[in-house]
Parts: structure tokens; sequence; C-alpha cells
């Protein structure tokens, strides 16, 4: 079953929030109280699905999606009149209060939207290309990078230069001393 990051000021919408979702067998839901622990979160545990308010104790939910990955999506539930002031158009939005099916259905497409993006950023590999990925990331690491950082690296590339990740391996392969 998929994860999902609750995020809410009042810890009491985001418990209510987490009961009909995991009552309804949608996701797991793992509650946060602040952008800097959402942003967290994400990235240590790689977790597509976000949903908050319009704002956190520490930054608007706005500010917040500018700061995740590509391929995490993002729900915000919270009065229409709040919600008309999200300019993002990639944020998916629910007015509150929302019925108990109107919101399983608002995050089922959210968590949809997460894997569709995740499929397209990140599409499967052959075992070849894998094999190119990694020699590649032994490289980087043995010029000092961490295999995150060697990831990332390649990953920064592929999309600055418009090549596949695994083109861009392959570069880095035939040319190792640059």
């Amino acid at each position: 079953m998929e994860s999902v990051i609750l995020a809410f000021e009042r810890e009491k919408n985001g418990l209510r929030i987490r009961d009909v979702i995991e009552t309804a067998g949608v996701a797991n839901c793992i509650l946060c109280h602040s952008a800097a622990e959402v942003k967290r979160l994400v990235h240590e545990q790689r977790i597509g699905a976000v949903i908050c308010s319009h704002k956190l104790i520490d930054e608007s939910a706005e500010l917040l999606f500018s700061d995740l990955p590509v391929t995490c999506s993002m729900l915000v539930v919270a009065m229409k009149s709040l919600l008309d002031l999200i300019s993002d158009g990639d944020i998916q939005k629910l007015p509150a209060p929302a019925t108990r099916g109107e919101l399983i259905a608002a995050v089922r497409r959210l968590i949809q939207s997460s894997q569709r993006a995740e499929r397209y950023i990140h599409p499967r590999r052959e075992n070849e290309e894998l094999t190119l990925i990694r020699q590649a990331k032994v490289i980087l690491m043995d010029r000092g990078m961490s295999e995150e950082q060697a990831h990332r690296y390649l990953q920064r590339e592929s999309m600055g230069s418009g090549l596949k990740m695994v083109q861009v391996a392959q570069q880095i392969l035939n040319n190792p001393e640059k």
C-alpha cells in the first residue's frame, strides 16, 4: 500500500483525514507538522504524495510544493477562498468541508498522479542500462562523490543535456578522466 504524507497546522485535521484514508484502505499516512519535516520525509522515504492545508507553520503549501521533487504530487485541502489563492496549476485542490467519498476519490487521483510521474521520470531500465549507470556511478564515486550524489549528478546532467541517463553514463564511461 502506498504511503502519503499529511501535513496540517491543526493536528486534529490531520488525524481526521488520516482516519478516513486508512479506514478506506487507500494509503498509509505519515503525519507532519512543518514543511521542513515534509521535505525530509519525501527525500528519505521517496514518498510521492503530500496532502496538506494551504499553509504550514513554516511556509505555504505552494512554496513547499516548489521544493519537492517533480515526481511528488500535492493535494491541498482548505476552504475554497484559500484554494483560490493558489496559482500553481499542478497542485490538486479539494474544497473543505469535503465528504468522505470526495476525499477518498481525491487521494486516489493524487496517488495515481504521483505513480504516473514516477514512471515517466524513472522508467524501468534494462539490466544492461542499469549496469552502465552503476559503472558510471563507480567512476563518480572514485572522484569523491557519495552514491546518492553520483546518482543526482547523472540525473542533473541528463535533464540539463536532454539526454537519457544511460547516455550520460555512457559518456562518463567513454571519458572517465573528465
